[in-house]
């Protein structure tokens, strides 16, 4: 009997189970409470963030460049196939004394952002077609797979034929380049939304545009910065590819006709030095645009400790 008036006192509201459950439930809340209202985490120190991001990359160049001019050092090539680093800075500097030389790296940037944000208008639009409308991703889904792995460069001559030497060559082979991939990437993005956000998006009354706006894009963003990081990538590979064959006194000179001018003249050292300088502006753009931007996306959805 006292057993069971002990089980009863113990199941009751105010017994000590219920006690303790309280307890544990207010433990949990405020340990809920604690954690929202924790600070964010102090910021690296300067120093931490020179040895840990800015030392590491620069020991790398520095290797590279030393092992360059060993190589260069053993006369492994003749010196006109392999040139020495100092061959190529004095290039840089020749370029520097002639006033060129920012001017070849902004001809090619320009029409690299230029084609990229159209890219970005058409397939941003193509690629929520294709993730929402069944009868389209059908359809089309494979062909944006199948452009999306065609080299570049084998659009070139038909872009030619189209448009001639002009920039519409040129902006036609960045524009079948990217697109593809920023709408793959869209279509992935959308394709990782949990139903529930949809459900919620309608029952709250997001339809159509609403929806897109509110619900689609927001949601399915990782996949899409993704996506737009891969298509600079194609983007700035389909500029350099048709800046190599499509060449006119008109168009100026880009990255990609500056090194073939130099592979006209038998001058390794400047086209060396062409390559370094198409590596060096992709390298900045995803360093200075797309990995922040997609480090703020991943920090604001929980998923990048703060002080990374």
């Amino acid at each position: 009997m006292a057993s069971s008036d002990t089980r009863g006192l113990a199941n009751s509201p105010g017994g000590p189970a219920a006690e303790g459950g309280s307890t544990d439930l207010a433990g949990l809340e405020a340990g809920l409470d604690a954690l929202d209202s924790a600070p964010a985490s102090e910021r690296l120190p300067l120093g931490r963030i020179l040895v840990g991001k800015v030392l590491p990359p620069l020991v790398a160049i520095a290797l590279v460049l030393t092992v360059w001019q060993l190589v260069y050092l053993a006369d492994v090539q003749r010196d006109d196939l392999l040139p020495g680093p100092l061959d190529v800075w004095e290039e840089y500097a020749e370029m520097w004394r002639q006033g060129t030389l920012f001017e070849y790296v902004w001809t090619s940037v320009s029409r690299g952002i230029l084609g990229f944000a159209i890219a970005i208008l058409a397939g941003t639009p193509l690629g929520l077609l294709v993730a929402r409308v069944k009868l389209v991703r059908a359809a089309i889904g494979p062909v944006l797979t199948g452009l999306q792995s065609l080299p570049s460069i084998a659009w070139v001559p038909a872009a030619i034929i189209w448009f001639g030497l002009s920039n519409g060559a040129i902006y036609t082979v960045v524009l079948l380049g990217a697109v593809p991939s920023i709408a793959n990437g869209i279509v992935a993005g959308v394709d990782q939304i949990p139903p529930l956000y949809l459900r919620a998006g309608r029952m709250l009354g997001a339809r159509g545009l609403a929806s897109v706006r509110h619900v689609l894009l927001p949601a399915a963003l990782p996949g899409y910065l993704a996506g737009l990081k891969q298509g600079w990538a194609f983007s700035w590979r389909s500029l350099m590819a048709a800046e190599l064959i499509v060449q006119s006194p008109q168009l100026g000179t880009g990255l990609g006709q500056l090194m073939e001018g130099y592979r006209n003249l038998s001058n390794m050292a400047g086209i060396l030095g062409s390559i370094i300088l198409i590596l060096v502006v992709g390298v900045a753009i995803d360093l200075l645009f797309f990995s922040p931007l997609e480090r703020r996306v991943l920090r604001s959805r929980g998923l990048l400790a703060r002080a990374s």
